[in-house]
């Protein structure tokens, strides 16, 4: 799997993570949410350069000028509820892309112990396409390898591209061990580890929770 860390260079996706890690800015749902998306849209810009595009003479009120047209079939999967805003913040780029969603939870049996549940999905055939899994969150990987695996009967993409704002590098040795090596990684942050329960630290706590409000606990 290839890894594009947006972190390992000065941007304003910097000023952006601070926020959304900030215990004293997070709690702001709306500025959570937006720059999460704003996130979403800079990861997009980033993966936009490995696409592919025809040219094309287009014509202007004054003239002629020969430009470039993304010429690739796009489509974004996003896992519910966390990767909505993510998902978002793409669409804002790729206008043209496909959607699909996927739901994938963690089903706890104790306080440490869970499974991973996917119960719905709606996509599209991505065959030949370029197929983007949108996560925020990249914790242990389990989430995203579940997604993946309940989309193959879908088809094979022609490309896949997983797009995340902050993963731990236990959950990305994961997934390099498990999905195909010619995946990319576009993600803003990574973090050095997972605590006991599986959540990424520092990380920021529970995406989902803090876009949308606590969920129950089943």
């Amino acid at each position: 799997m290839q890894v594009h860390h947006l972190g390992q260079k000065h941007s304003i996706v910097h000023h952006f993570l601070s926020e959304i890690r900030d215990v004293n800015i997070q709690n702001d749902r709306m500025r959570f949410r937006r720059n999460i998306e704003r996130i979403g849209e800079v990861l997009s810009l980033e993966l936009s350069s490995s696409l592919n595009y025809s040219e094309k003479i287009i014509t202007t009120p004054l003239g002629q000028k020969k430009t470039l047209q993304l010429t690739d079939q796009i489509v974004v999967c996003s896992i519910l509820r966390a990767g909505l805003n993510l998902h978002q913040g793409i669409l804002n780029y790729l206008d043209q892309a496909d959607s699909s969603f996927v739901s994938a939870y963690r089903k706890h049996s104790s306080e440490l112990e869970f499974e991973i549940k996917v119960q719905y999905m709606a996509t599209q055939d991505f065959t030949d396409k370029i197929l983007i899994l949108a996560d925020p969150m990249l914790a242990t990987g389990r989430s995203l390898l579940a997604a993946y695996q309940a989309l193959e009967a879908q088809g094979k993409p022609k490309e896949i591209h997983i797009l995340s704002v902050i993963g731990a590098q236990p959950g990305i040795d994961f997934l390099e061990a498990h999905l195909p090596k010619e995946t990319h990684l576009w993600i803003a942050d990574i973090d050095p580890q997972l605590n006991e329960r599986g959540y990424i630290v520092p990380g920021l706590g529970d995406a989902g929770d803090l876009a949308y409000g606590e969920k129950l606990q089943k």
